[in-house]
């Protein structure tokens, strides 16, 4: 059992406590990791429970407790069916259905991608958050597709590398409301949280906030009465990325209810975004890979209901 204890500094007043906590950590744990831990009673500020959204005050002392037990306890492994795409020895490639959450987090303790892995192959990387074992990026919930795991170490930096340096390449499908006037383009729009509604990103101008450059390149593969149907490839990795770059464009995702993407004529089973390929080099061998899973049955549906609408 490792325990810290940080003093909150007065700069740091009125700050919210896992936020405060992430930056004390360096961000070696991620944000929800440390609200379990904040909603485990692992963390106290001056020898009492709070939650993860109470502002911490001037000289507040706060205790952090990792505490081994309830940390495997969280990460029990469960059989859950899992798609996959491709293994070896160093790496996963897991076709991942809309609806299941990749890593824990606050209200997902359970029932997670990670801990359908742990059950199948009990090693991954630790490389990265104790609280996301194998994991090198992340899908939405509710989008479907295409995640690499890595099992060992060294896959994991290897991956990471490649993503920070853009040489992954990542393809997605989307049906999106409204008829897409050009062919192709890109979508050329910073993009950082929302000024009013932090779970949310939004598109913010230069100078303003915490934006960061991002870019999605589009093309139109079929247009229908009510909307479009795309390939997109997003050059760039923020957050939401091709989500708040649709709605911008003014042809935000079908079921998309965060975003805008609500047509109420039309049966919508879930945010109708899929990560359909992914280019990289494998860690070990060094040679390149493309992996690809076809659009699930549920989206090809909503492809025949809009293609109906047409006659």
């Amino acid at each position: 059992m490792n325990t810290y204890h940080f003093t909150v500094p007065p700069a740091d007043a009125g700050r919210r406590l896992d936020q405060f906590l992430v930056d004390q950590f360096h961000k070696k744990y991620s944000r929800s990791y440390l609200q379990y831990l904040v909603a485990q009673g692992n963390v106290l500020v001056n020898g009492k429970r709070v939650k993860r959204h109470d502002p911490v005050r001037g000289s507040d002392e706060i205790k952090v407790i990792f505490e081994k037990k309830k940390g495997r306890h969280w990460l029990t492994p469960e059989e859950i069916p899992l798609d996959i795409v491709y293994e070896d020895e160093e790496i996963l490639v897991v076709n991942k259905p809309s609806g299941m959450v990749v890593h824990p987090a606050c209200g997902h303790y359970t029932g997670t991608l990670v801990h359908a892995l742990l059950a199948h192959c009990r090693s991954l990387s630790q490389a990265g958050d104790p609280a996301r074992p194998g994991i090198v990026h992340r899908l939405d919930k509710e989008t479907s597709g295409l995640i690499l795991v890595a099992k060992t170490e060294n896959a994991h930096y290897r991956l990471a590398e490649q993503f920070a340096s853009r040489q992954v390449k990542k393809k997605y499908l989307a049906i999106v409301r409204g008829r897409v006037a050009r062919q192709e383009g890109v979508i050329h729009l910073p993009i950082g949280r929302h000024p009013v509604n932090r779970q949310k990103m939004a598109v913010i101008a230069k100078g303003e906030g915490r934006a960061r450059e991002a870019e999605t390149r589009y093309r139109v593969l079929e247009r229908f009465k009510q909307a479009s149907y795309l390939e997109l490839e997003p050059t760039t990795g923020r957050t939401h990325q091709i989500r708040v770059h649709l709605s911008a464009l003014g042809h935000p995702i079908l079921g998309d209810s965060v975003y805008g993407g609500g047509v109420p004529s039309l049966k919508i089973p879930r945010l109708a975004l899929h990560a359909a390929a992914v280019t990289f080099n494998h860690p070990k061998s060094g040679r390149s890979l493309t992996l690809e899973a076809p659009m699930p049955k549920d989206l090809q549906e909503l492809l025949k209901q809009l293609n109906a609408t047409l006659h």
